[in-house]
């Protein structure tokens, strides 16, 4: 598997405002709009609100695992490009 050697590597770029705006903005407009229903509703609304919350709390959270999903993938990929300098000079890698 050829890769790019980490020195060469660009650093990563920041999310672009899509990006952001699915990771963040989504789930915190999602969340708000069950606050507000839970709020000003009657009872029976207060069920509904926690659950519209709760959508908002697991869009939040699938992104999060998507994010820390992709981040190991990134060490282990790192990690063989180690190995494999290891196995061609002696040394582990700086």
């Amino acid at each position: 598997m050829a890769s790019t050697p980490p020195e060469k590597r660009e650093p990563p770029s920041s999310p672009s405002w899509r990006l952001a705006l699915l990771r963040y903005v989504l789930p915190g407009a999602v969340v708000l709009a069950g606050l507000v229903v839970m709020a000003f509703g009657s009872e029976i609304d207060l069920e509904g609100g926690a659950g519209i919350l709760s959508a908002g709390l697991a869009i939040y959270f699938i992104n999060w695992l998507f994010r820390a999903g992709v981040a190991g993938e990134r060490q282990r990929e790192d990690e063989d490009r180690a190995r494999e300098h290891f196995d061609r000079h002696g040394r582990w890698p700086d």
